[in-house]
């Protein structure tokens, strides 16, 4: 496992992805959502990654995230909120 580097997002960027936010143990599981990732960036206290969807609307993940990847998938765990953020690369 890594932490977040934004080269490793890169490649999901103006594609169609799903993207679910879920808790550790797969009790709170939301549903995966079909969006388009515009950018990436990190927010001004470095602290987070900003990935977002158009212009104004992003979902925050912690820089501290482990993250673990494959062809298809990016999933960052943030170990304080006990969150796992993924996202999918849509066929």
């Amino acid at each position: 496992m890594e932490t977040i580097n934004l080269e490793s997002l890169q490649e999901y960027v103006s594609t169609a992805v799903d993207i679910s936010i879920q808790d550790k143990n797969g009790e709170e599981k939301a549903p995966y959502i079909r969006k388009s990732l515009v950018k990436l960036e990190t927010c001004p206290d470095d602290t987070h990654l900003r990935i977002f969807f158009d212009h104004k609307r992003f979902f925050a993940v912690p820089l501290t995230s482990k993250v673990t990847m494959n062809k298809d998938e990016w999933i960052a765990f943030d170990t304080f909120s006990e969150l796992y953020y993924v996202i999918r690369k849509v066929d």
